[in-house]
């Protein structure tokens, strides 16, 4: 007869489990096993354990595409770690805050959070900790339109992982480096940085992180003038996101080959592979991707000389930003509506 294992072992086992399928992607069978989880934490009762389970249960929301779910999760997780003075877990909670704000389009909200969680890291002396969340940091320089900004602290993270000897974020900030360079319109050296990430990706197995790099270096192709390579490239990045299950990845494809067929003028596929990613960024509650896709199918209306259809996409472009209160992106729509 087998002994009944105690309440913490239990917790232990069962959150190894969870671990394994959120490496996997597996985020519903990972939200289940937290969930559990918090329950076993409560009944103990352990508060510590309770804090962990509920920050585990905001990463399982993000997962599947929740982030107000996710943000009401890592607040009590925070709330939880402060009552405890574990600085660990505070950092861990703010930098997890932060990075829902930024997948929310609330930037300076996420920068605070961030911010917070840097100052925490450093001083615990968690160079992991530090350097995954000032890559979160880069990233959104970037996209604030500030991407010198993003290569300074891009190259400073570099420096740090060689000296962790950290090989697969190595190949995270590779990327972020020549999405920056991207973004500066300096395509070759992006391409350069993106097929350093790619063999590394490779050896590490992480699919996720190869799909994201081979869907840039596609991109890149696009902006070089080569948009059948970039097909291509998308068709195959494609099948890898819908095998993964990566929704927010395949919605941010689909997207990219409707925007491919534009620059061919093959407008029809190109407003068909735009309708696809705007019901899947609806389903994801994704504003940023849908305001994006919203844009480009307004621009195509625009040069096929539909305009109140494009007037329209605008429109609605205009509403999901208001509520995103982002400034530079509410420009961004009105330059788009005076463009009409």
């Amino acid at each position: 007869m087998t002994q009944p294992l105690n309440p913490v072992k239990e917790w232990e086992q069962r959150r190894n489990q969870a671990n394994r399928y959120y490496k996997r992607g597996n985020f519903q069978e990972y939200l289940d096993l937290t969930t559990e989880n918090l329950h076993l934490a409560r009944t103990i009762p352990d508060r510590a354990r309770e804090g962990y389970a509920l920050n585990d249960i905001g990463l399982a929301h993000l997962g599947c595409w929740q982030p107000q779910r996710a943000l009401e999760y890592f607040h009590q997780a925070l709330s939880v770690a402060q009552e405890l003075s574990n600085a660990r877990a505070q950092a861990i909670a703010l930098s997890n805050l932060g990075s829902t704000y930024s997948r929310l389009g609330r930037f300076s909200q996420a920068l605070e959070y961030f911010d917070k969680a840097v100052q925490i890291f450093r001083k615990l002396q968690d160079t992991q900790g530090e350097v995954s969340t000032l890559n979160d940091v880069a990233l959104i320089y970037t996209r604030l339109g500030e991407p010198k900004r993003a290569l300074l602290l891009q190259n400073q993270i570099l420096a740090m992982r060689q000296l962790l000897g950290d090989i697969s974020g190595k190949a995270t900030t590779l990327n972020g480096i020549g999405f920056a360079y991207s973004a500066l319109g300096k395509f070759e050296q992006a391409l350069e940085f993106f097929q350093q990430a790619i063999p590394i990706q490779r050896a590490a197995k992480n699919l996720l992180g190869e799909a994201t790099t081979l869907n840039n270096i596609a991109s890149i192709y696009t902006d070089l003038g080569k948009p059948k390579q970039a097909l291509l490239l998308y068709y195959q990045v494609l099948l890898t996101r819908r095998s993964l299950n990566d929704r927010s990845g395949e919605a941010t494809t689909i997207h990219n080959i409707g925007f491919t067929y534009a620059v061919l003028a093959e407008n029809r596929q190109a407003l068909k592979f735009y309708k696809q990613a705007i019901t899947i960024y609806q389903q994801l509650d994704d504003c940023l991707g849908e305001i994006s896709t919203l844009l480009n199918m307004g621009s195509l209306y625009a040069t096929t000389r539909r305009k109140k259809l494009a007037r329209s996409c605008y429109q609605n472009a205009q509403e999901l930003a208001e509520q995103i209160e982002y400034q530079p992106l509410l420009e961004k729509v009105q330059h788009f509506m005076d463009s009409l």
